[in-house]
């Protein structure tokens, strides 16, 4: 499972160290794509399979359902751990989230998030005054 928070800084050609309690889960390889609410996501190998094999489910006659598979699918890139414990981060990817020198590193169950430290301090500011809102609509799904 991976959790957590971690702040790590990339360096100027776009290199990031995974960190290791999340590396474990992730692997040396991985897919990392465009993210939702402006970060990047980071799939392992089984988990990216499970989400191709969602996203093949989509109706390619439903026009949203061809524009959020264009969403995920045309940023992706299959990325490898090197022997510093680094990975790559496009240029287009990196332009995507905002990202800078400091970011945020975070495990969300499945999949792992990187967000730019500046947005994800906003992000964590702006959900902890709706975190009751949220858990009150999350009851109504039976969570």
């Amino acid at each position: 499972m991976l959790i957590g928070e971690y702040e790590h800084s990339m360096d100027s050609k776009g290199r990031l160290i995974m960190p290791a309690k999340l590396k474990e889960d992730i692997g040396e390889k991985f897919v990392i794509t465009k993210g939702l609410d402006g970060c990047l996501f980071i799939y392992s190998q089984s988990e990216w399979k499970n989400f191709e094999d969602k996203l093949r489910t989509f109706p390619l006659t439903n026009k949203d359902a061809r524009a959020l598979m264009r969403f995920f699918l045309a940023g992706a890139m299959e990325c490898e751990i090197d022997k510093q414990g680094r990975f790559l981060i496009t240029s287009s990817l990196r332009e995507f989230a905002e990202l800078d020198k400091e970011v945020v590193i975070i495990g969300v169950l499945t999949k792992v998030e990187i967000w730019s430290k500046e947005k994800w301090l906003k992000y964590s500011a702006d959900e902890n005054q709706t975190a009751d809102e949220i858990a009150e609509k999350m009851a109504n799904l039976g969570i």
